[in-house]
C-alpha cells in the first residue's frame, strides 16, 4: 500500500469490488461489522486521520457533529443521492466538501416503484402469507381480490430522473401518466405526460399515486388527511422516496377506512422501527428502504464515492460535488 494514498473511513462494509479496490487503492481500516453511528465515525476519524469519511443513513452529520469532525476530514462522500443525514451548509462553510451518488441508482429505484405498484394493487403480501402458511383451500371467486395496473392512471408527484424512469416502465402497462413538478418538464421528456401544476387538481384523477421528491427537514408531510381525501375512493399510495412526505396516521385512517385500497411502502417515517400499526395490516406491501439494492446499483454508487475521495485527494474538481 503505498504511503500516499488518500486514507479514508467508512460507515458500512460496502459491496465485494469496492472493498477490493479501497484494498488496493486506498488507506483504510478493514471495513466495520455493523453499521457505524456518528459518534463511533467521528472517533474513528481522529484515530485514521482520515481525509475522506464515507458515510450513508447510518451516520448523520449534523449540529455540533459538523463541529466535532477533525480537521484532517476535507470530504464527506455519502453513499446516497438523498442529503436529509447532512447539515450541507455547516459542512461546506468549515470547507469541508461534499458529494453524493446521483444518475447511478435511477433504474434500480424505477424497478423497485414499479413492484411496490403492482404488489400493492395485487395483494401481493397476503397473497405471499396465505401460501407461507400452506394455502389449504381454493379462494372464492370474490375473495381476496387486488386491481387492476393496466390501463390505471398514474399519478408521479416529482418528475426528476427516478419519476421519469418510472413513467417509461408505467407506459409499459399502458398506463395513463400523469404528473406535479416544480416546473414543467419540456415536451420530450414529458413522453405525452400530463402536467399539473396544482397537486390538489391532479389527486382526484389518480388511480396510484407515487412519490418522488425530496423531503425538506422539519417540513410537514406532504400527503395529510385532507389530501389523501382527495384521490378517488380505492386508489393506491406508492412512496419509495422519504418518510417524511407522509402522515402516516392519515395513512392508517384512509387505509382502515377503505378510502384507499392499498399502499405500498420502502420507506417510513421512523427507520429503521416503522409505525407497528403499519406493520399490522395485513395489505400493506412493505419493503425495509431497499431502492438501491442491487450488485449493480450500489456498486456503482461505491466506486463512484471512491472516485470522488480520488479526485480530490489528486486536486482535481468532485465527479459529483453538492454545493448547497
Amino acid at each position: 500500500m503505498p504511503s500516499e494514498a488518500p486514507r479514508l473511513i467508512r460507515s458500512v462494509r460496502l459491496p465485494a469490488a469496492v472493498e477490493k479496490r479501497i484494498e488496493s487503492d486506498f488507506t483504510a481500516p478493514p471495513p466495520p461489522d455493523a453499521p457505524l453511528d456518528t459518534a463511533a465515525m467521528l472517533a474513528l476519524a481522529e484515530e485514521q486521520t482520515a481525509f475522506a469519511m464515507l458515510v450513508t443513513h447510518h451516520c448523520p452529520l449534523k449540529g455540533a457533529d459538523v463541529a466535532a469532525i477533525p480537521d484532517c476530514v476535507k470530504l464527506v462522500a455519502t453513499v446516497s443521492v438523498g442529503l436529509d443525514h447532512l447539515d450541507v451548509p455547516a459542512l461546506l462553510a468549515r470547507g469541508i466538501k461534499v458529494c453524493n451518488t446521483p444518475d447511478v441508482l435511477t433504474d434500480c429505484n424505477a424497478d423497485l416503484t414499479m413492484m411496490l405498484i403492482l404488489a400493492a394493487c395485487r395483494r401481493a403480501a397476503e397473497y405471499y402469507t396465505l401460501m407461507k402458511q400452506g394455502w389449504g383451500r381454493t379462494l372464492e371467486m370474490d375473495e381476496m381480490l387486488g386491481i387492476r395496473v393496466t390501463g390505471k392512471t398514474l399519478g408521479i408527484v416529482g418528475m426528476g430522473r427516478i419519476g421519469q424512469a418510472l413513467a417509461r416502465r408505467a407506459r409499459g402497462f399502458d398506463m395513463k401518466v400523469i404528473y406535479h413538478n416544480r416546473r414543467r418538464l419540456d415536451p420530450a421528456q414529458e413522453e405525452g405526460a400530463t402536467y399539473f401544476e396544482n397537486l390538489e387538481e391532479m389527486l382526484p384523477h389518480c388511480n396510484i399515486l407515487s412519490l418522488h421528491m425530496p423531503a425538506t427537514p422539519g417540513a410537514p408531510p406532504l400527503m395529510t388527511a385532507r389530501l389523501f381525501g382527495l384521490l378517488p375512493r380505492g386508489s393506491v399510495l406508492v412512496n419509495a422516496a422519504r418518510g417524511a412526505l407522509v402522515d402516516e396516521t392519515a395513512l392508517l385512517d384512509a387505509l382502515r377506512s377503505g378510502h384507499l385500497f392499498n399502499a405500498g411502502l420502502d420507506v417510513y417515517q421512523n427507520e429503521p422501527n416503522p409505525n407497528p400499526s403499519l406493520l399490522a395490516l395485513p395489505k400493506i406491501f412493505m419493503t425495509p428502504h431497499t431502492g438501491s439494492a442491487t450488485v449493480e446499483t450500489r456498486t456503482a454508487m461505491g466506486m463512484l464515492s471512491l472516485d470522488n475521495v480520488a479526485a480530490l485527494a489528486a486536486g482535481k474538481p468532485l465527479v459529483t460535488p453538492v454545493t448547497h
